[in-house]
C-alpha cells in the first residue's frame, strides 16, 4: 500500500510563515534565562562557604586539572606557594578555581589555604611592564606618607587587612632585609575584592 500524498504547501504561507518567526526568535532568546555561571555569588555546596572566594596554595606543587578528579588530564601545574587564586566552585573535595590570569581548573582541597595573599597589579589600563610600572608600598593608609617599598606588578603579598580602601600587605623583597610591612590601594591588588574589608 503507497503513503498518503502529502499536501501541498503554499508558498505565500510559508514565506509569512518564516517572517512571524524571524520577529519573534530575539524575543523568546531574551526571555529565557541566563544559565548561572560558575562565579556569581553563592555558598559552595560543600563547605556552604561563599563562592566565589579567593583562597592561596598551600604547596610548591599543585596540579591544575581539567575535571575533579585524578582521572583527568593536568593542564598546568603551579609551582608557588601562597600564589592567590579564586574558588569559583566545588564538588566533593575539589575546588574549581581560577587566577589572576583568568586560567581555570580544578585542584584537590587539601592543596589550598585559607590564608590571604594578593599579586601585585598595574593601574587598570596598563600593561604588566615590570621595568616602567611601580606602585607604592606606603607607611600608611594615606596617598600623601611615605614609601616603604615599590613594588612591580606580579610581587605577591600576604594580606593582613583591608578597609576597603587600602589594605595592609606584608611582603619579602630580595632587596631588602626581613619583611617589609606596609599599605597598598586596594584596587592595585588581585586576590581581594574591591571593597572588600578584612579584619
Amino acid at each position: 500500500m503507497r503513503p498518503p500524498a502529502l499536501p501541498l504547501v503554499n508558498p505565500a504561507r510559508l514565506a509569512i510563515l518564516a517572517a512571524v518567526l524571524a520577529l519573534i526568535a530575539p524575543l523568546t532568546a531574551r526571555a529565557a534565562p541566563a544559565a548561572p555561571a560558575a562565579s556569581e555569588v553563592g555558598k559552595g555546596p560543600v563547605t556552604k562557604l561563599p563562592l566565589p572566594r579567593y583562597a592561596s596554595l598551600k604547596t610548591d606543587r599543585v596540579n591544575l586539572r581539567e575535571g575533579p578528579s585524578k582521572d583527568h588530564r593536568t593542564l598546568w601545574v603551579f609551582q608557588r606557594a601562597g600564589l592567590p587564586i579564586e574558588i569559583v566552585a566545588e564538588f566533593e573535595t575539589w575546588r574549581r578555581i581560577r587566577d589572576s590570569e583568568g586560567t581555570e581548573g580544578w585542584v584537590l582541597h587539601s592543596l589550598l589555604s585559607g590564608r590571604r595573599t594578593a599579586v601585585v597589579i598595574p593601574p587598570s589600563g596598563e600593561k604588566a611592564d615590570a621595568a616602567k610600572t611601580t606602585v607604592p608600598l606606603k607607611a600608611r593608609a594615606d596617598d600623601g606618607s611615605g614609601e616603604e617599598a615599590r613594588l612591580q606588578p606580579g610581587v605577591i603579598g600576604s594580606v593582613k587587612t583591608c578597609t576597603g580602601q587600602w589594605c595592609r600587605l606584608v611582603v619579602v623583597l630580595p632587596q631588602k632585609q626581613g619583611d617589609v610591612d606596609g599599605y597598598i590601594r586596594q584596587d592595585r591588588l588581585w586576590g581581594v575584592y574591591p571593597d572588600e574589608k578584612i579584619d
